[in-house]
């Protein structure tokens, strides 16, 4: 640790992030090695492999362009099950409210929570609810824990990708950060930058049914990025990815955005994307099954695996240069989910 104190950075999902993970919390917690790292743990079932995860919301503001914080918390965790090949089952709801809240506010959010599980199939079945003193908090925080079922026997992890294989996204990058940021400070923008926050589990049926054991791994780039949720993937699985800028789909206006603001989009936060390791002979398929479901009209090939190596994400630039991708060292934009 080269802090002795917790700082912003420690939750940007970057560098610091990962120092505190691996020096401090995992060790101390449950030793598991950065290979077995994932957005979800499996356990063994009955009749097949379950997933459990958790997760915990403190974005500002809480409500933004397309959303609020209640239909993140519930996406959020639908979509780390997702990301391990799991069927959604069930989530746990964890309530830290600041005194002073409106109830109508937080009627708003349950609504929204409830809304957001129904449209993923999985009910909310257990909770928990505390209130702390006025300036304790920031209005509210919500923590998602969600259990679901592996039906299948493909695995799907971070230390799956394999050299040759391609990276697929589901869409453009960026728009959940840049509407969150757009919201907090009042940016007056000339076009509508919203929330892509969804439910993705049925998008990795899809994916799942299309490629089978060629998906070697499926990540959701929420905090970091893609930029760093690629340099997680390389790192566990000791490769070299190689990324193509004019391939990776941005909207207009969140580059835009993010040109005047000195953001970088691989860098933004995104609520509905996902990214698939896929095996080259699979690709095609993927890609084309991605693009006939509603959350991957737009998805494209991004990148590729070039070969065994120690964690190196490098990527084309667009004009023609190589840039190598690190994770970020500091918080690019706080308090996003």
């Amino acid at each position: 640790m080269n802090s002795d104190i917790i700082l912003l950075g420690h939750g940007s999902g970057g560098k610091l992030s990962h120092q505190l993970l691996d020096d401090l919390i995992i060790p101390i917690l449950s030793g598991i090695g950065p290979r077995d790292q994932n957005d979800a743990a499996l356990l063994p079932g009955g009749e097949g492999r379950l997933a459990f995860t958790t997760d915990s919301y403190v974005v500002d503001p809480i409500f933004f362009p397309g959303g609020d914080i209640g239909d993140l918390a519930v996406n959020g965790t639908v979509n780390d099950l997702a990301m391990a090949g799991a069927r959604p089952l069930a989530l746990s709801v964890g309530l830290i409210l600041e005194e002073g809240l409106p109830l109508v506010d937080l009627r708003r959010v349950l609504e929204s929570m409830r809304a957001a599980a129904d449209a993923a199939g999985v009910a909310i079945v257990t909770g928990d609810t505390k209130v702390v003193p006025r300036g304790k908090g920031d209005k509210i925080f919500i923590n998602t824990s969600g259990v679901g079922v592996v039906e299948h026997d493909f695995e799907l992890r971070g230390s799956g990708a394999r050299p040759g294989d391609r990276i697929l996204i589901n869409g453009p990058v960026g728009d959940h950060g840049m509407a969150v940021l757009a919201s907090r400070e009042g940016l007056e923008l000339e076009a509508d930058i919203r929330t892509d926050s969804a439910p993705l589990n049925s998008l990795v049926e899809t994916i799942l049914s299309a490629g089978g054991e060629a998906v070697h791994a499926l990540r959701d780039p929420t905090r970091g990025g893609v930029a760093t949720t690629l340099k997680e993937i390389a790192r566990q699985s000791q490769v070299e990815i190689l990324l193509q800028e004019k391939a990776i789909p941005v909207r207009d206006a969140v580059r835009g955005a993010c040109a005047i603001l000195g953001l970088d989009p691989l860098f933004v936060a995104n609520e509905g994307k996902l990214l698939a390791v896929v095996a080259p002979e699979a690709a095609a398929d993927v890609l084309a099954a991605m693009r006939r479901h509603p959350a991957g009209t737009e998805a494209a090939v991004i990148g590729e695996v070039v070969g065994e190596g120690n964690g190196r994400v490098v990527m084309t630039t667009l004009i023609g240069g190589r840039r190598s991708i690190e994770m970020l060292s500091g918080e690019q934009l706080p308090r996003i989910c």
